[in-house]
């Protein structure tokens, strides 16, 4: 019995000491006769003028934020300090949580950039290297348009909105096909006089315009288009992703916080020094909410983000992949022999083109015409005769336009032989490669980043072990409100402010996520698939696919083809 009293003793004696302790280490009452901590906070922190802050408590009634009934050393000038300095130390924290992520995506922008004009750079000299080795007649007209070409690429490749791969190679071949007509089939008309430069601009523009419907280059322009689009709209997709990620990061740290917001933050942060309370931390659950509500449109972001940062995975995954389908490197490599099978096609049914020609657009120029093919060449040599041009005009017309067959054979295993399809293992390819694997695996930790911001925000004012917090209003053990959800319906019922809109800024980069997450899903066959993954895991129902072959796009490089968003946590 007197062991139990004396350790009853002892409990009171330890409460009394925590108290004492307590009032002696900053959490003393304004009931002093001194403002000296508030002061000398409010000067560390250089919240503003020192001369705001009163040398002993008083009353002031104008307070509308830190309102007390007690002494105060707080006036309202000093709560208008309190709320510039809160917004903006709110605003760096959130600047400096961003800022790997805001690193990251710049870093990425700038590195898939350089790999892709470095490919595009290499493959046109590849190209312009075939008229300078296969086609000199063409090569210094033809080097423009090859750069053309091949800048228009690029542009398509960073994402730009107003780029068409259709468009550009049309207007590549379509470029072509003059100079092709005048130099390799009627070299007779290839070179023109002053006086007969303005025909030729003429006729030049005709075969331009009727290229298509001549067809001179037979299926090869829609080949390239074909083979283009399909290697290209991963690296495509992935700039116009990566480029409106930096945007919404920007944008969240542009936000501003609405004046509700700062009257949130100043009760949480800097009421309790007008108690004198300088060294208390906030509860928890009082941060949590106030955070929350002032990163409402943040939080909004949440859900369409992760379905950007997964959707960002499963492109760079697909860079990163080997299979011919996908390979963007073979693609561009590739722009040489479908230029060459071009020219080749064109050579070989000079005499139905030639006849077509002079039909739609008249003839340029007299002269002799007979096609001869040199086995040890990729070229078709031609000239005109008048005695045997409208002969051959009228049988290129009624019989199939082919040259002879095994000459034809000749240029095209010569042609494979000079301009290979299978791109080198050089360090271009492993480099987009290892730069997709890399940001595959950094982009990830970043799914929930809007999500989880007011609670990161909330860790860095929190202390471990902390036996006491400031509720808003006075010291207590734990926050006795209600912690409510970080959606814009849950903070309606945000006990510690009254949420009413979103910043509009944010609403519109919400909007923007959601819209091109779902258009660039749609533009890569994935949607379907997201949609069916995801029906499957909420019916609980998902099976193991019986011969995964039938769900593996030949697009896709049989590499988890649907982009499934996972709900978001919490």
């Amino acid at each position: 019995m007197f062991r139990a009293a004396l350790q009853n003793v002892d409990l009171f004696r330890v409460i009394l000491l925590y108290f004492v302790f307590l009032r002696e280490t900053g959490c003393r009452s304004a009931d002093a006769d001194s403002c000296h901590e508030v002061k000398t906070a409010y000067m560390m922190r250089q919240i503003g003028p020192v001369e705001l802050v009163p040398d002993k408590p008083g009353t002031d009634e104008s307070l509308r934020v830190c309102v007390h009934p007690g002494p105060t050393c707080c006036t309202s000038k000093m709560e208008d300090s309190y709320m510039a300095a809160v917004r903006s130390e709110t605003q760096q924290k959130m600047q400096s949580y961003s800022f790997e992520l805001k690193y990251l995506i710049a870093g990425h922008t700038k590195a898939y950039q350089e790999t892709f004009e470095s490919l595009v750079s290499f493959t046109s000299n590849l190209t312009s290297s075939l008229f300078d080795s296969a086609y000199s007649a063409l090569a210094s007209d033809c080097r423009p348009l090859v750069f053309q070409l091949f800048s228009d690429i690029k542009r398509h490749l960073s994402g730009d909105s107003d780029s068409s791969l259709d468009n550009t190679v049309r207007q590549f071949y379509n470029d072509l096909f003059p100079l092709v007509y005048r130099r390799l089939l009627n070299p007779g008309i290839g070179h023109t006089s002053l006086q007969s430069f303005s025909t030729s601009t003429t006729h030049d523009d005709c075969l331009r315009l009727t290229r298509q419907d001549v067809s001179p280059f037979g299926p090869h322009p829609r080949l390239l288009v074909s083979s283009l689009s399909r290697a290209l709209r991963a690296g495509r997709a992935l700039s116009r992703l990566l480029r409106l990620a930096g945007e919404v990061v920007n944008a969240t740290e542009k936000a501003t916080l609405s004046r509700e917001c700062g009257r949130g933050l100043v009760r949480m942060q800097y009421c309790s020094h007008c108690r004198g309370l300088t060294l208390i931390r906030p509860c928890t659950g009082l941060c949590v909410n106030i955070m929350r509500g002032c990163l409402v449109g943040v939080a909004e972001l949440g859900a369409p983000w992760g379905s950007l940062v997964v959707l960002l995975q499963r492109l760079a995954a697909t860079l990163a992949t080997t299979s011919n389908h996908n390979s963007m490197e073979l693609a561009l490599l590739a722009v040489r022999n479908h230029v060459n099978d071009a020219i080749l096609h064109a050579q070989l049914h000079g005499p139905r083109i030639t006849a077509t020609v002079e039909k739609v657009c008249g003839p340029q120029a007299a002269g002799p015409m007979f096609t001869s093919v040199n086995p040890n060449t990729s070229h078709i040599t031609t000239s005109v005769t008048p005695a045997t041009s409208l002969t051959l005009e009228r049988s290129s017309v009624t019989s199939p336009p082919s040259a002879d067959p095994i000459a034809h054979q000749r240029l095209q295993l010569q042609s494979r032989r000079l301009f290979p399809l299978k791109g080198s293992r050089g360090d271009k390819s492993r480099s987009l490669k290892k730069l997709s694997r890399e940001f595959e695996g950094s982009i990830q930790r970043y799914q929930w980043f809007f999500s989880e911001l007011p609670e990161m925000l909330c860790e860095s004012e929190m202390e471990v072990e902390q036996h006491t917090c400031w509720s808003g209003q006075d010291v207590a053990e734990s926050y006795a409100g209600r912690v409510v959800g970080s959606t814009l319906k849950a903070q309606r019922e945000n006990p510690e402010m009254t949420i009413r809109n979103t910043d509009p800024v944010l609403k519109g980069a919400k909007q923007k996520l959601e819209q091109l997450t779902q258009e660039l899903l749609a533009e890569l066959g994935w949607a379907s698939k997201a949609r069916r993954r995801g029906e499957e895991e909420e019916g609980g129902s998902a099976q193991t696919d019986r011969g995964s072959g039938n769900d593996c796009d030949d697009e896709d490089g049989c590499e988890a083809s649907a982009v499934y968003i996972p709900p978001q946590p919490g």
